[in-house]
């Protein structure tokens, strides 16, 4: 496996943001699906990994900078036929370590609820993060949950 930023002109990196894109829009209720699509993610405040097992795109995750102290963790997908190989563990922890060498003091995410995002929610509480307030302009429902970790 190897992580490097994301080319975002990459066929490869650019199906799997739409696939992400589309699952998330399917796996939602209806206006409670907040995945960015490729322009979203060519934003400047935002960064993006890619993750590569043989030279096939694999997982990506995005890091986007909300302020000067915090930033949110966006677009976190593995492909199919990659799960379950540690790859959206090892983006975590470069997301994480890229948040702490900008020295930002909360890293964030909004996700949703029910069996589509256990996997997703378990590597997240793992790796420290907890349940807490709405951030941003997200509104706490009874699908999506916001979770924070303190980086310093």
């Amino acid at each position: 496996m190897i992580i490097t930023l994301a080319d975002l002109q990459d066929p490869g990196v650019q199906d799997l943001i739409a696939f992400h894109q589309r699952a998330m829009v399917e796996g939602s209720p209806p206006g409670l699906s907040f995945a960015l699509d490729l322009s979203g993610l060519q934003d400047p405040a935002v960064t993006i990994w890619a993750a590569r097992v043989d030279n096939q795109v694999a997982a990506i995750g995005a890091l986007k900078r909300l302020d000067q102290m915090s930033s949110e963790i966006k677009s976190m997908r593995t492909h199919p036929d990659f799960l379950r190989q540690g790859l959206a563990a090892a983006l975590l922890e470069t997301i994480i370590g890229h948040a702490r060498g900008l020295r930002l003091s909360t890293l964030s995410l909004e996700t949703g609820s029910g069996p589509a995002f256990e996997a997703a929610l378990a590597l997240y509480c793992k790796r420290g993060l907890v349940n807490g307030p709405a951030f941003a302009d997200y509104v706490l429902t009874d699908f999506n949950q916001c979770l924070h970790l303190k980086l310093n």
